[in-house]
Protein backbone atom coordinates (compact mmCIF):
# COMPACT_ATOMS: atom_id res chain seq x y z
CA UNK A 1 0.00 0.00 0.00
CA UNK A 2 3.27 2.50 0.61
CA UNK A 3 4.34 1.63 -2.63
CA UNK A 4 1.31 2.14 -5.13
CA UNK A 5 1.33 -1.48 -6.78
CA UNK A 6 -1.27 -3.75 -7.32
CA UNK A 7 0.02 -5.68 -9.87
CA UNK A 8 2.94 -6.91 -12.00
CA UNK A 9 3.58 -8.72 -15.37
CA UNK A 10 6.34 -10.68 -15.43
CA UNK A 11 7.30 -13.01 -18.80
CA UNK A 12 6.26 -16.49 -19.14
CA UNK A 13 8.55 -19.61 -20.46
CA UNK A 14 7.10 -18.99 -23.45
CA UNK A 15 8.51 -15.34 -24.15
CA UNK A 16 11.42 -13.13 -23.99
CA UNK A 17 12.46 -9.71 -23.24
CA UNK A 18 13.84 -9.10 -27.09
CA UNK A 19 9.88 -10.80 -27.74
CA UNK A 20 8.52 -7.81 -25.90
CA UNK A 21 10.97 -5.48 -26.79
CA UNK A 22 10.67 -6.27 -30.83
CA UNK A 23 6.85 -6.06 -30.34
CA UNK A 24 6.87 -2.28 -27.83
CA UNK A 25 9.20 -1.07 -31.08
CA UNK A 26 6.84 -2.49 -33.84
CA UNK A 27 3.86 -0.80 -32.03
CA UNK A 28 6.01 2.43 -31.92
CA UNK A 29 6.38 2.00 -35.85
CA UNK A 30 3.41 1.32 -37.09
CA UNK A 31 2.25 3.94 -34.72
CA UNK A 32 4.30 6.40 -36.78
CA UNK A 33 3.42 4.96 -39.92
CA UNK A 34 7.30 4.30 -40.69
CA UNK A 35 8.65 1.45 -43.37
CA UNK A 36 11.10 -0.26 -41.12
CA UNK A 37 13.53 0.13 -43.90
CA UNK A 38 13.84 3.37 -43.09
CA UNK A 39 14.60 3.49 -39.60
CA UNK A 40 18.63 4.56 -39.17
CA UNK A 41 19.08 3.61 -35.19
CA UNK A 42 17.85 1.65 -32.66
CA UNK A 43 18.76 2.01 -28.70
CA UNK A 44 17.96 -0.21 -26.36
CA UNK A 45 17.98 0.62 -23.28
CA UNK A 46 18.56 -2.05 -20.77
CA UNK A 47 20.11 -3.66 -18.05
CA UNK A 48 18.89 -7.55 -17.93
CA UNK A 49 19.85 -8.12 -21.37
CA UNK A 50 19.15 -11.68 -23.24
CA UNK A 51 22.61 -11.35 -23.89
CA UNK A 52 26.18 -9.27 -22.33
CA UNK A 53 27.28 -8.38 -25.74
CA UNK A 54 24.09 -6.49 -26.51
CA UNK A 55 20.50 -7.47 -27.08
CA UNK A 56 19.88 -4.47 -29.90
CA UNK A 57 21.33 -6.12 -33.11
CA UNK A 58 18.55 -9.21 -32.38
CA UNK A 59 15.82 -6.40 -32.28
CA UNK A 60 16.98 -5.04 -35.36
CA UNK A 61 16.96 -8.40 -37.25
CA UNK A 62 13.37 -8.86 -35.75
CA UNK A 63 12.65 -6.10 -36.75
CA UNK A 64 14.17 -6.40 -40.21
CA UNK A 65 15.31 -2.72 -40.14
CA UNK A 66 18.10 -3.77 -42.21
CA UNK A 67 19.84 -0.60 -42.68
CA UNK A 68 19.86 0.87 -38.88
CA UNK A 69 22.60 0.63 -36.49
CA UNK A 70 21.99 -0.87 -32.58
CA UNK A 71 23.23 -1.09 -29.57
CA UNK A 72 21.88 -1.48 -25.93
CA UNK A 73 22.87 1.39 -23.32
CA UNK A 74 22.46 0.96 -19.40
CA UNK A 75 21.52 3.16 -17.14
CA UNK A 76 19.46 1.23 -14.88
CA UNK A 77 15.74 3.01 -14.06
CA UNK A 78 17.45 5.92 -15.42
CA UNK A 79 18.00 4.21 -19.16
CA UNK A 80 15.37 5.20 -21.42
CA UNK A 81 15.83 9.11 -20.26
CA UNK A 82 19.48 8.57 -21.41
CA UNK A 83 18.76 6.66 -24.53
CA UNK A 84 16.48 9.28 -25.52
CA UNK A 85 19.17 12.08 -24.86
CA UNK A 86 21.29 9.86 -26.59
CA UNK A 87 19.41 9.60 -29.80
CA UNK A 88 18.55 13.02 -29.95
CA UNK A 89 21.85 14.01 -29.98
CA UNK A 90 22.49 11.26 -33.57
CA UNK A 91 19.31 13.02 -34.87
CA UNK A 92 20.74 16.71 -34.26
CA UNK A 93 23.99 16.15 -35.84
CA UNK A 94 21.65 15.04 -39.48
CA UNK A 95 23.76 11.44 -39.05
CA UNK A 96 20.73 9.85 -38.38
CA UNK A 97 16.85 10.93 -39.25
CA UNK A 98 14.67 8.56 -37.82
CA UNK A 99 15.65 6.00 -34.15
CA UNK A 100 13.65 3.75 -32.34
CA UNK A 101 14.77 4.08 -28.27
CA UNK A 102 13.14 1.11 -26.81
CA UNK A 103 13.09 0.61 -22.42
CA UNK A 104 13.12 -3.06 -21.64
CA UNK A 105 13.41 -4.89 -18.35
CA UNK A 106 13.30 -8.36 -17.01
CA UNK A 107 14.04 -7.98 -13.49
CA UNK A 108 12.14 -10.72 -12.04
CA UNK A 109 14.70 -13.08 -13.18
CA UNK A 110 17.15 -11.26 -10.64
CA UNK A 111 15.08 -10.75 -7.80
CA UNK A 112 15.26 -12.56 -4.53
CA UNK A 113 11.60 -13.84 -4.17
CA UNK A 114 12.25 -14.26 -0.36
CA UNK A 115 13.51 -10.67 0.01
CA UNK A 116 10.02 -8.48 0.19
CA UNK A 117 11.92 -5.55 -0.10
CA UNK A 118 12.71 -6.03 -3.54
CA UNK A 119 10.56 -8.80 -4.88
CA UNK A 120 7.09 -6.69 -4.50
CA UNK A 121 8.14 -4.13 -6.28
CA UNK A 122 9.57 -5.26 -9.68
CA UNK A 123 7.62 -6.26 -12.55
CA UNK A 124 8.83 -7.14 -16.39
CA UNK A 125 7.87 -4.63 -19.52
CA UNK A 126 8.86 -2.97 -22.52
CA UNK A 127 8.01 0.38 -24.28
CA UNK A 128 9.31 1.47 -26.77
CA UNK A 129 9.21 5.49 -28.80
CA UNK A 130 10.06 6.49 -32.56
CA UNK A 131 12.00 9.68 -33.15
CA UNK A 132 12.46 11.64 -36.37
CA UNK A 133 14.59 15.22 -37.24
CA UNK A 134 12.08 17.54 -37.71
CA UNK A 135 12.09 20.90 -39.12
CA UNK A 136 10.70 23.54 -37.42
CA UNK A 137 8.95 21.58 -34.98
CA UNK A 138 10.12 21.32 -31.66
CA UNK A 139 10.57 18.47 -29.35
CA UNK A 140 13.14 18.46 -26.99
CA UNK A 141 13.64 21.85 -25.00
CA UNK A 142 16.47 20.20 -22.96
CA UNK A 143 17.64 17.57 -20.60
CA UNK A 144 20.55 17.51 -17.78
CA UNK A 145 21.93 13.89 -16.87
CA UNK A 146 23.67 12.77 -13.39
CA UNK A 147 25.43 10.37 -11.66
CA UNK A 148 27.01 9.50 -8.51
CA UNK A 149 29.14 6.07 -7.85
CA UNK A 150 29.66 6.84 -4.29
CA UNK A 151 26.46 5.84 -3.39
CA UNK A 152 25.72 2.93 -5.88
CA UNK A 153 26.02 0.60 -3.44
CA UNK A 154 22.25 1.70 -2.24
CA UNK A 155 20.78 -0.19 -5.43
CA UNK A 156 23.07 -2.46 -7.27
CA UNK A 157 22.81 -5.99 -8.93
CA UNK A 158 26.70 -6.86 -8.58
CA UNK A 159 28.42 -9.49 -9.87
CA UNK A 160 28.86 -12.39 -8.02
CA UNK A 161 32.71 -13.75 -6.23
CA UNK A 162 32.60 -17.30 -6.84
CA UNK A 163 35.52 -18.90 -8.56
CA UNK A 164 35.80 -22.22 -9.98
CA UNK A 165 38.68 -24.85 -9.41
CA UNK A 166 42.00 -24.22 -11.01
CA UNK A 167 42.24 -25.09 -14.47
CA UNK A 168 45.28 -25.36 -15.81
CA UNK A 169 47.01 -23.41 -12.82
CA UNK A 170 43.98 -20.38 -13.87
CA UNK A 171 40.87 -19.27 -11.93
CA UNK A 172 38.40 -18.81 -13.33
CA UNK A 173 34.97 -16.75 -11.92
CA UNK A 174 31.71 -18.32 -12.41
CA UNK A 175 29.93 -15.90 -14.44
CA UNK A 176 26.67 -15.24 -11.96
CA UNK A 177 25.35 -12.19 -10.38
CA UNK A 178 23.72 -11.85 -7.16
CA UNK A 179 20.19 -10.82 -6.87
CA UNK A 180 18.60 -7.28 -6.46
CA UNK A 181 20.23 -5.52 -3.67
CA UNK A 182 18.12 -2.43 -2.69
CA UNK A 183 18.44 -0.06 0.23
CA UNK A 184 14.72 1.37 0.19
CA UNK A 185 15.02 4.26 2.47
CA UNK A 186 18.09 5.70 0.54
CA UNK A 187 16.81 5.51 -2.40
CA UNK A 188 13.69 7.53 -1.29
CA UNK A 189 15.45 9.72 0.13
CA UNK A 190 17.86 10.06 -2.89
CA UNK A 191 14.77 10.41 -5.39
CA UNK A 192 12.61 12.68 -3.27
CA UNK A 193 15.88 15.04 -3.13
CA UNK A 194 17.11 15.35 -6.78
CA UNK A 195 14.39 14.62 -8.69
CA UNK A 196 12.74 18.13 -7.42
CA UNK A 197 16.24 19.69 -7.62
CA UNK A 198 16.93 18.89 -10.99
CA UNK A 199 13.66 19.37 -12.61
CA UNK A 200 13.68 22.47 -10.81
CA UNK A 201 16.97 23.38 -12.43
CA UNK A 202 15.86 22.32 -15.97
CA UNK A 203 13.05 24.85 -16.10
CA UNK A 204 15.14 27.82 -15.06
CA UNK A 205 17.18 27.25 -17.40
CA UNK A 206 14.59 26.92 -20.06
CA UNK A 207 12.56 29.99 -18.24
CA UNK A 208 9.10 27.77 -17.98
CA UNK A 209 6.68 27.93 -15.17
CA UNK A 210 5.64 24.42 -13.49
CA UNK A 211 1.99 25.82 -14.12
CA UNK A 212 2.80 25.14 -17.94
CA UNK A 213 3.76 21.84 -17.71
CA UNK A 214 1.02 19.39 -18.98
CA UNK A 215 2.00 16.54 -18.06
CA UNK A 216 5.00 15.11 -14.94
CA UNK A 217 6.14 11.81 -16.20
CA UNK A 218 8.75 10.08 -13.97
CA UNK A 219 9.81 6.72 -13.34
CA UNK A 220 7.23 4.83 -11.80
CA UNK A 221 9.05 3.79 -8.86
CA UNK A 222 7.03 4.66 -6.11
CA UNK A 223 3.74 6.30 -5.94
CA UNK A 224 4.46 8.07 -2.69
CA UNK A 225 7.40 9.43 -4.85
CA UNK A 226 5.34 11.02 -7.36
CA UNK A 227 3.08 12.36 -4.92
CA UNK A 228 6.26 14.23 -3.20
CA UNK A 229 7.83 15.30 -6.71
CA UNK A 230 4.27 17.05 -8.12
CA UNK A 231 3.24 18.42 -4.65
CA UNK A 232 6.79 20.40 -4.50
CA UNK A 233 5.93 21.76 -8.04
CA UNK A 234 1.95 22.49 -6.93
CA UNK A 235 1.26 20.07 -10.03
CA UNK A 236 -2.62 18.54 -9.35
CA UNK A 237 -2.95 14.94 -9.17
CA UNK A 238 -4.70 15.17 -12.77
CA UNK A 239 -1.60 16.00 -14.65
CA UNK A 240 0.91 13.47 -12.82
CA UNK A 241 1.09 10.28 -14.84
CA UNK A 242 0.92 6.98 -13.32
CA UNK A 243 0.42 3.22 -13.91
CA UNK A 244 2.39 1.84 -11.13
CA UNK A 245 -0.80 0.09 -9.61
CA UNK A 246 -0.93 -2.04 -12.94
CA UNK A 247 2.59 -2.66 -13.89
CA UNK A 248 5.21 -1.85 -10.80
CA UNK A 249 8.20 -1.12 -11.12
CA UNK A 250 9.80 -2.05 -14.79
CA UNK A 251 13.07 0.02 -14.72
CA UNK A 252 13.77 1.28 -18.16
CA UNK A 253 10.29 0.33 -19.82
CA UNK A 254 8.14 2.45 -16.94
CA UNK A 255 8.76 5.90 -18.79
CA UNK A 256 7.75 4.95 -22.60
CA UNK A 257 5.04 2.36 -21.13
CA UNK A 258 3.32 5.02 -19.38
CA UNK A 259 3.93 7.62 -22.09
CA UNK A 260 2.44 4.80 -24.51
CA UNK A 261 -0.37 4.08 -22.94
CA UNK A 262 -1.17 7.62 -21.97
CA UNK A 263 -0.96 9.00 -25.79
CA UNK A 264 -3.02 5.97 -26.59
CA UNK A 265 -5.92 6.94 -24.22
CA UNK A 266 -6.07 10.06 -25.77
CA UNK A 267 -4.63 11.73 -22.47
CA UNK A 268 -1.42 13.30 -24.39
CA UNK A 269 -2.41 15.18 -27.25
CA UNK A 270 -0.36 16.61 -30.02
CA UNK A 271 1.62 20.24 -28.66
CA UNK A 272 1.71 18.80 -24.95
CA UNK A 273 4.58 19.77 -22.80
CA UNK A 274 6.05 16.87 -20.80
CA UNK A 275 8.71 17.26 -17.90
CA UNK A 276 9.99 13.70 -17.56
CA UNK A 277 12.43 12.71 -15.20
CA UNK A 278 14.14 9.19 -14.79
CA UNK A 279 16.35 7.79 -11.58
CA UNK A 280 17.65 4.78 -9.93
CA UNK A 281 20.82 2.82 -10.08
CA UNK A 282 24.09 4.23 -10.19
CA UNK A 283 23.14 6.02 -8.66
CA UNK A 284 21.65 7.87 -12.02
CA UNK A 285 19.16 10.69 -12.74
CA UNK A 286 18.08 12.83 -15.23
CA UNK A 287 15.38 15.68 -16.36
CA UNK A 288 14.09 16.21 -20.04
CA UNK A 289 11.33 19.05 -21.14
CA UNK A 290 9.84 17.88 -24.22
CA UNK A 291 6.93 18.67 -26.39
CA UNK A 292 4.47 15.66 -27.87
CA UNK A 293 4.50 15.38 -31.54
CA UNK A 294 2.71 12.66 -32.71
CA UNK A 295 -0.42 11.16 -33.08
CA UNK A 296 -3.65 11.86 -30.97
Amino acid sequence: SRTGIGERRVIGDHESLIDLATDAALNAVEMANWDVKTIDLIILATSTPEDLFGSAPKIQSNLGASNAFAFDLTAACSGFLFALVTASQYLASGSVKRAVVIGADQLSKWVDWDDRKTCVLFGDGAGAVALESSGDESGLIGYDLKSDGSKGGCLNLAQSNIFLDLVQGVSHQKGEYLPIKMEGKEVYKFAVKEVPIILGEILEKYQIKSENIDWLLLHQANQRILDAVASRFSIPKAKVLSNLKHYGNTSAATIPLMLDEAVRDHRIKSGDLIACSGFGAGLSWGAALFYWHGPH
